[in-house]
């Protein structure tokens, strides 16, 4: 190569600035030297002045250009570096149920990472610091073969892929001591029941001793943990449209997070669609529909588009209707929805583009709430962390003892309740940092998730009654355990007496919380439905507006079928047999967690 081509093509083309002026008087010094590892430093100070340039003009094709360039001539001097500045390996592990063309978007995605940025070089046309495990939870044996497809037709391109499928599950688990096998059976689940859909948290905990095993043949691997329904991909969200960019060389900065800090793990989030369930998310909804349809009432339909104005995605957990539970104001302001419309077109298509859309809501898109990528140098984003990301975290083999809790419920809420008792025992070697994934909950061609847990739909009806109960109970399940871990827990183990009167307390105040966003919810849908039905609404007298105008029914009938006051959701969570049931369990697990660590620890070990 053309030694340091690329920095000095960067340094030429922002010769003016005052920071690069300085980096060329020291890169001259260095050279005269030759020292590598202040090269290497020097080459590292480059790349985070090029991405702060970069993100100041996203659209900007060739600076991208440029940055990915010199994340390949970073690696190429990481490689002719002594064998102390040796990089960590990734092990890439992505759980996947019945989603084949999900599992491809983000597949491609990492390839595409692996070509842009080269971490860890190339050898022989492949990519040999980085391994990707497909964790196997499908029902249906279509998608199990598709899976396999999949692995071999990305180790053809570069990467190395292995399908770990049900069967060698099974043998893993039967492989186990029968003491070890007994004692996790809630973690792993038994012998039957290790088969497809037995949930994200099991496959994530019969992961982790597969995990253990090949960390004995490698010194210094790192464990990414990902979603099938997510890519290595950012959103920018400029003045026209929505950009997805492969921008984050998330590799190497994880590599630099492990290498400098040594935590145990390290959580990034997401952007695009909201990481939580439509069962919380309604009210807000419901608050941005009203707005677009006032909006839109009040223009021409054959006027020009009005909801083209710049965005920069939510703030927080804006998405959230209870916000202010995980510490986020509360929004009270809706949100415009954002048209990704080619211009020019009128409203009567955006009209139709975002009735289109409104399905997508009970998949967990959110039309109007999009998270969007803000840069931050990730090392001064770094931060002590409480919640995991389940779809996005990091960690070293010393993490490989923190399997997820209480998996044999199946609630949601995993991560965060992860992240609350990793908070009491890591401290600050458990990181957040500002390295989101693209979280994509439904198909663009289809509209729809491919497989969605929780969510039925028949023929234009969707129930939401078992993701709505497994968010109620997770979020019970959440709270409960962050207030046992300010008494010591689980280090400092409660009475069983003590554990039920913390489930009953924060189930009587999430019972208000519920019931006031049941409220809302009803306001605000009887609002939304009398905007779409009045009849000055111009849809209503134009043909083109027929099929959207439907689409808006369906939606709004399937709204009020699944928060009503009399919807099989709530009569599900308020259920006295049902919820005597759930109370015991969880009472129970959270009791029996200690024992159940102590036993995981002991297998990891042995």
């Amino acid at each position: 190569m053309a030694f340091l081509k690329e920095v000095r093509t960067f340094l030429d083309r922002h010769a003016d600035h005052p920071q690069v002026a300085s980096l060329r008087n020291r890169l001259a010094v260095v050279l005269s030297r030759s020292m590598m590892p202040e090269l290497l430093a020097l080459h590292e100070e480059t790349l985070t002045l090029a991405e702060d340039f970069f993100w100041d003009r996203p659209a900007d094709s060739q600076a991208l250009s440029l940055l990915q360039a010199l994340y390949r001539e970073h690696q190429q001097l990481r490689n002719l570096a002594p064998q102390a500045d040796k990089q960590h390996s990734f092990v890439v592990v992505i759980p996947v149920a019945d989603r084949p063309q999900q599992l491809r978007n983000c597949l491609q995605s990492l390839l595409d990472l692996c070509c842009a940025f080269e971490y860890g070089g190339k050898r022989d046309g492949g990519h040999p610091a980085v391994s990707v495990v497909i964790a196997e939870d499908s029902e249906q044996e279509t998608s199990r073969q598709r899976h396999a497809e999949l692995a071999g037709h990305y180790r053809k391109q570069g990467l190395d892929v292995f399908h770990f499928d049900l069967p060698e599950q099974q043998a893993l688990w039967r492989g186990l001591p029968a003491a070890s096998r007994e004692a996790l059976a809630g973690a792993l689940g038994e012998g039957e029941s290790i088969t497809g859909h037995k949930g994200p948290s099991r496959t994530r905990n019969l992961m982790l001793l597969y995990l253990n095993r090949l960390a004995h043949g490698d010194s210094n691997p790192l464990f990414f943990f990902l979603d099938s329904d997510e890519a290595f991909r950012v959103l920018h969200c400029g003045p026209e449209r929505r950009r997805e960019l492969v921008a984050v060389n998330y590799f190497h900065h994880f590599d630099r997070i492990f290498s400098l800090h040594q935590p145990v793990m390290v959580t990034g989030k997401v952007v695009g669609d909201p990481p939580v369930a439509p069962a919380v998310m309604a009210g807000n909804f419901l608050q941005d529909v009203g707005a677009f349809l006032s909006t839109v009432g009040c223009r021409q339909p054959t006027g020009p588009c009005c909801f083209h104005e710049e965005t920069a995605g939510v703030e927080g957990a804006a998405y959230h209707d209870m916000a202010d539970l995980f510490g986020f104001s509360n929004v009270a302001e809706p949100y415009s929805y954002h048209c990704d419309l080619d211009p020019p077109h009128d409203n009567q298509s955006v009209f139709a583009d975002f009735a289109a859309r409104l399905d997508r809501f009970f998949d967990g898109g959110h039309p109007t709430r999009v998270t969007c990528y803000r840069h931050q140098p990730v090392l001064e984003s770094l931060q002590p962390a409480r919640t995991v990301y389940t779809g996005n975290y990091v960690f070293s083999t010393e993490g490989l003892q923190y399997f997820i809790p209480f998996a044999g419920l199946r609630l949601r809420m995993a991560g965060p309740t992860l992240g609350r008792l990793l908070k009491a025992e890591l401290g600050e070697r458990f990181l957040s940092a500002n390295l989101p994934l693209l979280h994509s909950r439904t198909l663009e061609s289809a509209g729809v998730s491919e497989y969605r847990p929780g969510v039925a739909r028949r023929t234009g009806k969707v129930d939401l009654a078992g993701e709505f109960e497994r968010q109620f109970y997770g979020d019970l399940m959440l709270f409960a355990v962050e207030r046992l871990t300010e008494e010591g827990y689980p280090a400092r183990q409660p009475g069983k007496a003590t554990i039920e009167g913390v489930i009953t307390t924060v189930l009587s105040e999430l019972d208000e919380r519920y019931a006031e966003k049941q409220r809302l919810v009803g306001e605000r849908v009887n609002r939304v439905g009398e905007l779409l039905e009045n009849a000055s609404g111009w849809w209503h007298n134009m043909p083109r507006a027929e099929a959207a105008l439907a689409d808006f029914r369906r939606f709004l009938g399937n709204i009020k079928a699944n928060f009503g006051a009399d919807s099989p959701a709530l009569r599900q969570i308020t259920d006295p047999a049902g919820r005597r049931r759930r109370l015991q369990q969880m009472a129970d697990a959270i009791e029996s967690y200690p024992r159940e660590q102590a036993a995981w620890r002991e297998l990891i070990a042995g």
